[in-house]
């Protein structure tokens, strides 16, 4: 168990950026060791040592420090430097791409919250588009990396070099679906159907025409039918393929938060308490997530804060249910997973920082 660790957010301007930000801060292992805010600065910025993180990001300014930090420029010698040894990247695909290899390469253990590496199939990744796809570099760093889903390769985790954190929507989809399908009871030959609707911020922080105010709010739209880049990730880690599961990712008109509603089909009639069981048993270790036994869970109940929350129903015949799955889509769809992952890695209570 490392008892203590210095480490690095680059990437730190961006909604899922600030939110880590502040769990690092404020995890009781880092105490003293505030994170190192690394990123492109512009001439003048760099020449008084970087950008105040108060500046970026008001609401993280408070009396535990973060009033001297600065989001300094980006350099690996600076790393070096700082004594960095977890390396955060809250970063644009492409650059995860670069970077990551990059890292490891300086002796860093990663987390990437991007896309870069999540992606073990090469089908899957043809969404990303990505220049170097099928590069030896890229492919040997692809095979370094571990899914960062503690409640489904916590082992592999613990010794990982590369850590490649979750979707949002992936997450609250695999959480909900995965422990079903293991326990073999789910006909996935009938099809299973995932509705999932997030908050805007799921979009990212750069404005588009269909984040903006005028076209998100009083409305409801589908996006990314057959097509959504999460879908590949559902595939692999729930171990289903294409053909099994339609997933179709819907816009709310609220800032956060992630409800996803699935719809399966039993093999054999089950009852109330039978997938109760499963859940209860599935998740036995995994402290960040709450089973629903007696209600459905809602957005209001997950959002800022790093839990899954997951609440079903069994049709009175016991061969359907539907599966309600809520998170933060910023927290345990993005930062939260991000900070569980790092526990993992140096050996800390998994919910450390964050329960």
């Amino acid at each position: 168990m490392t008892k203590s660790v210095q480490t690095a957010v680059v990437g730190v301007t961006g909604y899922a950026g600030a939110e880590l930000a502040r769990l690092l801060l404020h995890h009781p292992r880092l105490k003293g060791k505030p994170p190192v805010f690394a990123g492109r600065v512009d001439e003048k910025d760099a020449a008084r040592g970087g950008v105040p993180l108060e500046e970026i990001h008001p609401q993280l300014a408070d009396n535990n420090g973060s009033r001297s930090l600065k989001v300094e420029p980006f350099s690996w010698e600076r790393l070096a430097d700082r004594g960095v040894q977890i390396l955060f990247l809250a970063t644009p695909h492409e650059q995860s791409r670069e970077w990551a290899p990059q890292a490891l390469k300086h002796g860093l253990r990663v987390v990437d919250l991007s896309g870069a590496w999540r992606l073990t199939d090469a089908k899957n990744r043809a969404v990303y588009a990505f220049d170097d796809e099928g590069s030896n570099g890229a492919l040997a760093t692809q095979a370094t990396a571990v899914y960062g889903m503690p409640e489904l390769h916590r082992a592999e985790i613990a010794t990982a070099k590369l850590v490649a954190n979750p979707g949002c929507y992936a997450t609250s989809v695999i959480l909900a679906v995965r422990p079903l399908v293991a326990a073999g009871i789910v006909d996935v030959s009938h099809g299973i159907v995932a509705d999932a609707k997030s908050g805007v911020s799921g979009a990212g922080k750069a404005p588009t025409a269909k984040t903006h105010y005028m076209y998100a709010a009083d409305n409801l739209s589908a996006y990314g039918v057959f097509s959504h880049r999460h879908t590949g990730e559902l595939l692999e880690q729930i171990g289903i393929s294409g053909g099994d599961i339609v997933f179709t990712p819907h816009l709310l008109p609220i800032p956060r938060g992630i409800m996803s509603t699935i719809y399966v089909r039993f093999k054999h009639a089950q009852t109330h308490e039978s997938v109760a069981r499963i859940y209860r048993d599935f998740f036995a270790s995994s402290p960040l997530v709450r089973i629903y036994e007696k209600a459905l869970p809602q957005i209001q109940y997950s959002v800022r804060t790093n839990f899954a929350d997951i609440g079903f129903q069994v049709s009175s015949d016991g061969l359907r249910a539907v599966v309600v799955s809520c998170l933060d889509n910023l927290l345990k769809g993005a930062s939260g997973q991000a900070v569980q992952n790092m526990n993992v890695m140096l050996g800390w209570d998994e919910a450390e920082g964050l329960a």
